[in-house]
């Protein structure tokens, strides 16, 4: 898939990472590490609806539902302690959701490594970012063909 070809809505989060001097895209990071959605009371009440992602070395769970329409919701979980991880889990659930389940499932499964943080955190929180999505697209071709 080529880059004119991601969804806009993580076109538009690289993009606003890659305008940004190296240095400034952790202060990014962390600012989608705050708005990280809430999961609904009717999933969080029930952890074992979710998959923890062991890719991420903070404990990370996500959750992907894919309504009638083939519309995609991503939730996803970790911990405020964890800022970078969150961050990651956050900038999926926002550019996830609201995506077709063919938008999701043609997403390049190296999105994490084109956001311009490669030099900025370590190639094992890109894995786990990277884990985060492979696993959510493996959730989507599930929940679609269920």
């Amino acid at each position: 898939m080529s880059e004119t070809e991601l969804p806009e809505s993580l076109a538009e989060i690289r993009d606003d990472f890659l305008a940004l001097p190296e240095p400034e895209r952790l202060q990014l990071l962390l600012e989608f590490s705050q708005e990280l959605p809430a999961v609904p009371a009717e999933f969080s009440d029930h952890p074992e609806m979710t998959e923890r992602v062991a890719e991420c070395q903070s404990p990370v769970y996500i959750l992907i539902e894919v309504d009638e329409e083939g519309i995609v919701t991503m939730h996803a979980t970790a911990p405020a302690e964890a800022p970078t991880t969150r961050g990651f889990a956050s900038i999926l659930a926002q550019g996830i959701s609201g995506l077709t389940a063919d938008e999701v499932l043609g997403i390049p499964d190296d999105f994490p490594r084109s956001i311009g943080l490669t030099r900025a955190v370590s190639p094992l929180r890109i894995a786990g970012m990277t884990g985060m999505l492979l696993r959510a697209k493996r959730q989507v071709r599930e929940k679609r063909s269920a």
